[in-house]
């Protein structure tokens, strides 16, 4: 059986700007998306049935048709019905390593691999471009997730524009282990509070996402400057979800008394935290100092760093 193992990376967001409604109920979204190097493994291979199956080693990683992976099995075999006919079915096994409901695209980078996975394991030679168009039927992050590094997302975040990758930065990830913040609540509550100020013509909404290209945030990556990076550090789910969930607050807060911090901020809806370090040797201080500010055996911290891809093949068989 040929079999392929990959590599997912997550991603934070590094900036992130709520512009307007759209008319499929999503958001007008301005982002910066940065792949980092905390990432699951995904081993796919074909199976010697028609079946879709999915294992996961973290029990709460639903392994049925809930689960974007197996969606995105499912949609390869619909979109390639020959390739699923002439190769079967396939067997997929996720080692996680991403924090779930973390905020940070672990479901949608799995989906995004298992989409690699099946276009090299029945020979489809589909480009980069056609992997991401797939991935936005699966969810607004997938692809980003295919393609990784460092991009500036629009519309609701599947409108890709790559900028120069960012690598020698260090960031450390704070979560606590049992506290979710969903995502539609953290939009909807946002929308209540502030859809007043939302921009409500196309051009309008296409001069504001215009504006954030040639912004200060841009010039800062261009110039891979990690201090004036950490200083326009940008999310607008934090005028919601930080007075809603006070330890995702006081994360933040920990962070930004610490030394050698550039800047903090909340990935995405949450609840994760991530600070940008100059060093690896400075990220693992500031690991140990938070630690020590927040002994909770239910935090989990990282230490990880910017990287200049998506998916991954670590090996194929």
């Amino acid at each position: 059986m040929r079999h392929y193992t990959l590599i997912a990376p997550a991603k934070i967001n590094l900036y992130l700007e709520i512009i307007g409604d759209r008319p499929d109920g999503y958001h007008e979204l301005v982002m910066i998306l940065q792949s980092i190097d905390l990432a699951d493994q995904i081993d796919i291979q074909a199976s010697s049935t028609d079946a879709i199956r999915v294992r996961c080693n973290h029990p709460q990683v639903p392994t049925d048709k809930s689960n974007l992976a197996y969606r995105a099995a499912e949609l390869m075999a619909t979109e390639f019905p020959d390739a699923y006919a002439k190769y079967g079915g396939v067997d997929i096994t996720i080692t996680k390593r991403i924090p779930i409901a973390a905020g940070l695209a672990g479901g949608s980078t799995n989906a995004a691999a298992v989409l690699v996975g099946i276009d090299l394991l029945w020979n489809l030679g589909l480009t980069q471009s056609e992997l991401e168009e797939l991935g936005a039927i699966l969810g607004s992050d997938v692809p980003f997730c295919v393609a990784g590094g460092t991009a500036i997302a629009t519309g609701r975040g599947e409108q890709l524009s790559p900028l120069p990758s960012l690598d020698t930065i260090y960031i450390v990830l704070a979560k606590y282990r049992s506290l979710e913040v969903s995502t539609p609540w953290a939009y909807k509550t946002y929308r209540q509070e502030f859809g007043s100020s939302y921009l409500r013509d196309k051009d309008s909404l296409a001069a504001r996402a215009n504006a954030v290209h040639s912004g200060t945030m841009v010039k800062a990556i261009l110039h891979k400057d990690a201090r004036e990076i950490a200083q326009k550090l940008h999310n607008d789910l934090e005028k919601v979800v930080l007075p809603a969930y006070p330890q995702v607050l006081q994360l933040r807060e920990t962070f930004a008394n610490q030394e050698g911090v550039l800047g903090t901020m909340m990935s995405g809806s949450g609840p994760t935290v991530f600070a940008l370090c100059e060093s690896k040797q400075q990220a693992e201080q500031l690991q140990l100092h938070v630690r020590e500010a927040i002994p909770d055996q239910d935090l989990e911290l990282f230490v990880t760093q910017l990287i200049t891809h998506g998916i991954k093949v670590r090996s194929s068989v």
